[in-house]
């Protein structure tokens, strides 16, 4: 798997990746999202890349005092072969580079699986609970 930088031309590929991985959610306009990514820290949206199609993503940023990454996504017909630690290793060394003390990552409740990857990865809970408010809906 080639990892890179997202490109326009990769986003139906990417937002069909995120359908298929279970990660869009109505009130969110994956499209939208992309936009916003491509005006905020673009150089932290990477793909994983096989035979010209688009088989991974992440989404970070870094704020200055924690990283954070959304959109991590590998194709479920190919998850367990090492994509997703090796992207998340991109994505860590990246934050690294720009200073990034913590890397903190989103999972849905119930996504029990999810987070036993995550402490195999080396995560482990924070103790604390994710709130959010909608600022700009996406209707």
């Amino acid at each position: 798997m080639r990892i890179r930088s997202f490109d326009l031309a990769d986003a139906e590929q990417v937002v069909a990746l995120w359908h298929a991985a279970g990660l869009t959610r109505p009130w969110n306009d994956p499209r939208k999202d992309i936009e916003r990514k491509l005006r905020v820290q673009p150089e932290l949206f990477l793909v994983g890349e096989e035979s010209g199609c688009v088989v991974a993503t992440a989404m970070a940023g870094y704020d200055g005092h924690r990283g954070w990454l959304y959109y991590f996504a590998v194709d479920p017909a190919l998850q367990g072969g090492g994509r997703g630690t090796a992207l998340l290793a991109e994505v860590e060394r990246l934050l690294t580079d720009l200073g990034c003390p913590k890397l903190n990552v989103q999972v849905r409740e119930g996504n029990d699986a999810l987070v036993e990857r995550y402490e195999r990865w080396g995560y482990s809970g924070d103790h604390a609970a994710g709130l959010g408010k909608r600022l700009i809906a996406d209707d």
